[in-house]
């Protein structure tokens, strides 16, 4: 049975909803980069350094990254050359395999929220202005209340003009309060609020905004760490998950942004929005390579329920849907 099969198999005994919600949030990636691999699988109808160059070239368009690339492209020769695969029939399903095998290999990566039992859990979301933050942590709280979850906000973007509304009117949507402070306060003592806020209500989970800018790195580090400082001062081994905001249609431009980040402060997991507006999607990998950070979601449309947990199996079906089912069928 071929990888795409067991993969058809697996995935679709899950949550069919959550999975066409990869196969459409990925279809501009997939109408660039399949067309493209199927193009080249025509082309080739024997499998030679041609070939496996320019699939490495196609790999790198899609902002798969380079090292991940050339760890792909060795792989696919050893399995070529393993089971003695002449032809470029159903070297998409190994293809996708060995993508799957990538983003699993290594440091396991938890991909779970880190939701405590008892008490209070502190998200800090974090990332440049532009990215989605905002709009992130208003889908994640309607998320963790149709899970059951208590949720509260902190606006703590405090700098940038509107920030503060724009968090109220996505809490107003959640049915969540907002805890806020007028423009231009200092962001560690709506921390110190919210967290107090929080405490007296018994609330599950407080997700914390933070300001994204990144003109001087030493005052956004130091502010960070100001605030990282408040919060874990007032609930014990808070904060529980740092997620990172990131845009996919910035590709490379992302990593360069989580670098920064990651020196700043403790990364625990990465959201990529806007995974929908890209052709570039391969991005998710080159994450995962370059700073062995997960990522925990994946924004795929503009709907509340479009910010999913990121599943590598879905992301990779999302990818190579329609070539592995034309694949499937000859």
């Amino acid at each position: 049975m071929s990888f795409f099969k067991k993969l058809k198999e697996k995935i679709t005994g899950t949550n069919e909803a959550v999975t066409e919600k990869f196969k459409d949030g990925l279809s501009k990636t997939r109408n660039q980069f399949t067309s493209k691999v199927n193009d080249l699988v025509a082309r080739f109808r024997v499998i030679d350094e041609e070939f496996f160059e320019e699939l490495e070239e196609l790999l790198l368009q899609a902002d798969v990254g380079f090292e991940t690339v050339m760890e792909l492209i060795e792989l696919l020769k050893v399995e070529v050359q393993r089971k003695n695969i002449k032809d470029t029939a159903g070297i998409q399903s190994v293809i996708s395999e060995k993508l799957v095998e990538i983003y699993q290999a290594g440091e396991d990566l938890d991909s779970e929220l880190n939701i405590q039992e008892d008490g209070l859990t502190v998200i800090l979301m974090v990332g440049v202005n532009g990215v989605g933050k905002t709009t992130t942590i208003g889908k994640l709280a309607a998320r963790l209340i149709a899970e059951g979850k208590t949720v509260m906000l902190a606006a703590g973007d405090t700098f940038r003009a509107g920030a503060i509304d724009q968090l109220v009117i996505w809490g107003e949507r959640a049915g969540v309060e907002v805890i806020r402070q007028s423009e231009g306060s200092d962001p560690a003592a709506v921390m110190y609020d919210a967290i107090r806020a929080a405490k007296n209500r018994s609330v599950d989970v407080l997700i914390c905004d933070t300001a994204g800018r990144l003109q001087n790195k030493v005052n956004l580090m130091n502010e960070l760490q100001k605030v990282h400082r408040v919060i874990s001062k007032e609930v014990e081994g808070a904060p529980h998950e740092v997620l990172l905001a990131l845009d996919a249609t910035t590709g490379q431009n992302a990593l360069i942004q989580a670098q920064t980040f990651k020196e700043a402060t403790n990364v625990t997991g990465i959201v990529l929005t806007k995974l929908d507006g890209t052709a570039k999607g391969g991005i998710v990998l080159a994450i995962r390579k370059k700073l062995n950070i997960p990522v925990k979601f994946v924004g795929l449309g503009e709907g509340v329920d479009d910010l999913q947990p990121f599943d590598p199996e879905k992301y990779v079906y999302g990818l190579f849907a329609d070539g592995l089912e034309q694949e499937d069928n000859s």
